[in-house]
């Protein structure tokens, strides 16, 4: 008798503008035995979110009693607002067999690693240039010029913490990268499989 293998927390890191949110967008658009990890947020929803969708919506009392109770496995206060990463549903879904695709920066994933390091695949993903980034970045029209240099000088930070990643990819075209993270993901659940035998 086959006993259902684990799913895989797959967890995904990179500087601001170097791609990760489409390359998530698509990885759980071709796959079935993928879910993308939802967030519990203290935040007001934004028109058109849906709560269990986009994140679960819950207040900060709410928040902090989850927090006690050990239900969150990461957590962090962002601009006045508290983020956290569910325990049951990460669990949930890894005993299932289905992997979950986590967006995290690099300190969360850090804190996840010690927590439950022979669940994860980890992936940093890097612009392919400095030049590149400031580019992605300029090209959104979303940020100042001061903001554009703070994210720049950021993501230098963040690419020096790359090394404790079990993978690196360069995000020098979109249809490449989704395709190197779907055959580390394959490959991944073949070597999981096989230690189970």
């Amino acid at each position: 008798m086959t006993t259902k293998s684990e799913g895989i927390l797959l967890v995904l890191s990179s500087p601001s503008g170097a791609g990760k949110t489409t390359i998530l967008e698509r990885l759980l658009e071709q796959s079935t035995d993928l879910v993308r990890s939802v967030s519990v947020t203290t935040r007001k929803p934004r028109l058109g979110e849906v709560n269990g969708k986009d994140y679960f919506f819950v207040t900060e009392e709410k928040f902090h009693e989850l927090c006690k109770a050990g239900q969150m496995l990461e957590y962090a206060k962002v601009f006045e607002n508290f983020y956290g990463i569910p325990k049951d549903f990460i669990e949930q879904n890894l005993s299932n067999g289905i992997s979950v695709l986590l967006s995290i920066d690099w300190q969360g994933a850090f804190h996840l690693f010690k927590l439950m390091r022979e669940k994860i695949v980890s992936i940093f993903i890097l612009p392919p240039s400095m030049e590149e980034l400031r580019l992605r970045l300029q090209r959104r029209n979303s940020d100042s010029a001061s903001e554009i240099e703070r994210r720049l000088a950021e993501a230098q930070k963040e690419m020096n913490k790359r090394d404790k990643y079990d993978y690196i990819i360069i995000n020098d075209n979109i249809d490449k990268s989704i395709e190197e993270i779907s055959s580390i993901l394959a490959k991944e659940r073949l070597k999981r499989s096989k230690e189970k035998l």
